[in-house]
């Protein structure tokens, strides 16, 4: 499936991290909502690349990873 590309402007974004993620943890993930997408971002390399997602991207990967379909082997 190719997937369509649309701008997004993340630079004003507020990024939070993921409440599964510790006060210390060191593989911590932030997302930031904007308008039509959904920023992901590792939280140690903050000024690196980001993930974008539409709505129903967003909801797709959420139902996969609650249900550990990117669980470690």
């Amino acid at each position: 499936m190719a997937t369509k590309e649309f701008p997004v402007e993340l630079t004003q974004a507020s990024w939070f991290k993921s409440s599964k993620s510790g006060p210390n943890c060191d593989n911590c993930v932030e997302v930031a909502y904007v308008t039509g997408a959904v920023g992901v971002r590792d939280s140690k390399d903050r000024s690196g690349p980001a993930l974008i997602f539409n709505a129903g991207g967003w909801q797709t990967f959420v139902t996969g990873a609650r249900g550990g379909a990117f669980g470690r082997n």
